[in-house]
């Protein structure tokens, strides 16, 4: 046969089409005026034969510059980091991988404990009392903490910091129409949220602050200030957080963070060209029955035997519509798993390493990047991995001609900040080698000449 994909024979069709009741493909059509139909050959290639196929797409995917043979300082959310070989071995297993979600919990065990070790890694790894099963990603997680506070406090206005990922804030603003809240956005200063003009923003109506920390600048902000403005006015504090700094900073949880989510996709999920990853969603046990999404809970059969089941469930999928949480209805399982055998082979002391790497990492290659003439290091508060430089000539040019450096440059902040145009926001993570930051400063050097 000469695909392999559609495995049907004429005999196959004309069984088909007699069971159906017609007598031709084209009479399964024939509900649609043929006045909206295309008529002619559509503009594509001639079919190939599937070896030819194989080699035609290696020649494409070999024109992209990928990480595996580029080294990349490119960071603003999706991140290059080690994925140690384990994770994949698991995460490939025919019990995971096939598994779409546990509603049947005695034949979903191992998939339920799978979520349930995820839950308690991340609710240890934040300093919070309980996370869910997962969530999309961390800016859909982050509208769900607006969306929960919202409903917590009864109030409608949204205080979030401009050094949230962009695409975070577009999310949050796309659901907020439909939620009826309002959005304020508090300055920055320095890369970090203006504390004094956010004082200023809080009212009686603010149902929750957001900020994310590190920030989208790779600045550490100020969550001790931030908190105490904030539950002075019993507005929630919602932060967001990149989990691999955790392995060396302070979680959120202790600076009195209500609600803690962020992106799992530093903790062993390939970048994927950007998806898909997987969100967390941490809160206080006072909080634990409004989280959206589901809960994995650990029980004990008749005979006394550790189980796992499904709890806390206020989605629209199971209660009246009116009555849900978030019509959330699904997870993230596969990476939640994949970011689980990352921790565990990992460990404490795996993590810490991993954090302290990145943040020496990234201090050294801002300090031999601002020797560079025609290179000017933006915001001085402390970073971890991500720091912004303003250069003498446009990002877009410049990352165009790194490729042929064997580097993938930085990411333009002036496609998100009109007021950082020509600034590129640079990540530095365990991955890349001094003789990588050496070569990276080379070509700035004759790049910015």
């Amino acid at each position: 046969m000469k695909q392999r994909y559609l495995p049907m024979t004429e005999k196959d069709r004309a069984e088909m089409l007699a069971t159906i009741g017609v007598d031709t493909v084209e009479d399964l059509f024939a509900e649609i005026p043929s006045t909206v139909r295309f008529k002619g050959e559509m503009n594509l290639p001639a079919p190939m034969a599937e070896s030819t196929l194989v080699r035609h797409m290696r020649r494409l995917a070999g024109k992209n510059a990928s990480t595996d043979s580029y080294a990349s300082f490119l960071g603003a959310g999706v991140y290059d980091h080690h994925i140690p070989s384990v994770v994949g071995h698991v995460i490939s297993r025919s019990e995971f991988y096939t598994a779409y979600t546990p509603y049947q919990p005695e034949i979903s065990q191992g998939e339920l404990q799978a979520i349930f070790e995820f839950q308690t890694m991340i609710a240890e790894l934040t300093g919070m009392d309980v996370a869910n099963s997962s969530m999309y990603d961390g800016p859909t997680a982050l509208a769900e903490a607006a969306n929960l506070a919202s409903g917590v406090t009864k109030r409608k206005q949204i205080i979030i910091s401009r050094t949230v990922h962009p695409e975070a804030r577009e999310i949050l603003d796309t659901s907020s129409h439909g939620l009826g809240l309002e959005i304020v956005e508090a300055p920055y200063r320095d890369g970090v949220t203006d504390v004094t003009a956010l004082a200023q923003l809080v009212t009686s109506e603010t149902a929750a602050v957001i900020v994310q920390t590190p920030n989208f600048f790779g600045h550490i902000e100020n969550l001790t200030e931030i908190e105490k403005l904030t539950h002075a006015n019993k507005s929630l504090f919602v932060v967001s957080s990149n989990p691999l700094s955790l392995g060396m900073l302070k979680p959120p949880g202790q600076f009195g963070a209500d609600i803690v989510v962020g992106d799992a996709q530093p903790l062993g999920i390939s970048a994927s060209f950007g998806g898909p990853h997987c969100g967390f969603f941490a809160t206080t046990k006072a909080l634990m029955r409004r989280i959206p999404g589901r809960i994995v809970g650990q029980t004990v059969d008749e005979d006394g035997n550790r189980g796992f089941v499904l709890t806390l469930q206020a989605r629209e999928q199971h209660i009246r519509r009116d009555k849900a949480t978030s019509n959330i209805c699904s997870n993230q399982a596969l990476n939640a798993l994949a970011a689980s055998v990352y921790l565990s082979a990992m460990g404490r002391e795996g993590m810490q390493e991993v954090a302290r790497q990145n943040f020496h990492k990234a201090h050294y290659a801002r300090q031999e990047i601002s020797k560079i003439k025609g290179v000017e290091v933006v915001f001085s508060s402390p970073f971890y991995n991500e720091f912004v430089l303003k250069l003498a000539r446009p990002v877009a040019a410049v990352n165009h001609e790194l490729l042929s450096y064997g580097v993938i440059g930085g990411y333009d902040l002036g496609a998100a900040y009109s007021e950082l145009t020509n600034h590129m926001l640079i990540a530095v993570t365990e991955e890349r080698t001094k003789e990588d930051i050496a070569t990276l400063c080379h070509a700035l050097e004759e790049l910015l000449i």
